[in-house]
């Protein structure tokens, strides 16, 4: 029998002084859930399995949240959208966080998902390139944000020139016409289809293997967000934190993530979705170094100042900024999702 049936009998039989339709007002009223709209980089994919795991466990709404997961693409600018105000964060990088710091708009980071940048150079099996120091004298193919970001500090790690960089493209045919080329691609994406085309996987050398620290896949929102709705910022990235930590397990608990996913991305097929997840896992990309004492997330003030300096010394950063000013610590470092 429910309460409210209890309550209308009673009330006919004269127990309750009130109207009958009293006990209907003191039904406890629908929640009202807080909205908030993130973009991320990119077309919907594995590498952002953890925000559709917070979504489609209901890990935000359980936090009062109403999330609006919105799809990146090749022309989109995310940081022009934070900034216009029409999203409310954002899956930004380290290099973000300086650009906004050097431009002086009030943005800041508020939690590091990637503790490794997934960014990889890739060369075929048997070419005898196995390493970066092996790197010199051979084609390496190189988008245009790849030679303002990390080639620099590449290129003066092991001696490269810049005479040995290719166009690249965003596609496999020049890199695989060539047996002894090198291509940039991301850890969890590119290997799996240049494996499907060579019957064998490549070899695959993570950038930050090489030291170099940049974090990525960050969440990056407004000083005026965090300043004046902290309660809410801090429910957004736990429910992230914890979204992440179960999508990493994998198993039936992240199928509905990941029909997701496939829904958003028709590209996305099962196989390269557990490729994806696998190479997170395996190279470590959310759970390691801090992450693994301090949660999923987890950032610090040394590694931001590590970042910053081994990018001035190659002259991609301006020296002089206040790197303090480009994030905050108050919402990581909780634990959340620890190894």
């Amino acid at each position: 029998m429910t309460r409210a049936f209890r309550l209308n009998r009673r009330a006919a039989l004269g127990i309750l002084a009130g109207p009958l339709l009293l006990p209907l007002a003191r039904r406890p009223r629908a929640q009202t859930l807080d909205k908030l709209s993130f973009q991320t980089d990119w077309r919907a994919q594995a590498e952002h399995g953890g925000y559709y795991q917070a979504v489609a466990a209901g890990l935000y709404k359980a936090r009062g949240l109403e999330v609006d997961l919105r799809q990146g693409g090749p022309n989109l600018n995310n940081s022009q959208l934070l900034m216009a105000g029409r999203v409310d964060l954002i899956m930004a990088g380290s290099f973000g966080a300086f650009a906004f710091l050097r431009e002086k708009a009030p943005f800041l980071t508020i939690a590091a998902i990637f503790q490794k940048d997934p960014q990889a150079l890739i060369a075929h099996p048997g070419s005898g390139i196995d390493s970066f120091d092996k790197l010199k004298g051979r084609t390496l193919l190189i988008s245009s944000a790849g030679r303002v970001a990390y080639w620099p500090y590449l290129r003066k790690k092991y001696g490269l020139k810049d005479e040995q960089l290719r166009p690249y493209n965003f596609q496999m045919a020049p890199f695989l016409a060539d047996p002894n080329s090198v291509q940039q691609g991301f850890v969890s994406s590119e290997p799996y289809s240049i494996a499907e085309a060579l019957g064998k996987p490549p070899v695959v050398m993570l950038l930050a293997d090489a030291g170099f620290s940049s974090y990525q896949t960050t969440i990056a929102t407004s000083a005026k967000l965090v300043n004046e709705k902290k309660d809410l910022v801090q429910r957004f990235v736990d429910a992230t934190l914890e979204g992440w930590a179960q999508y990493l397990k994998g198993g039936p608990a992240t199928e509905a993530a990941n029909a997701l996913i496939k829904q958003n991305n028709p590209e996305q097929t099962d196989g390269r979705i557990q490729y994806a997840i696998g190479a997170l896992n395996e190279r470590g990309i959310v759970l390691s170094g801090d992450a693994l004492t301090d949660g999923i997330g987890a950032m610090s003030d040394a590694r931001w100042r590590g970042f910053y300096e081994s990018m001035t010394d190659v002259d991609v950063l301006p020296k002089g900024l206040e790197v303090r000013q480009a994030y905050t610590l108050e919402f990581v470092n909780k634990g959340i999702g620890k190894g």
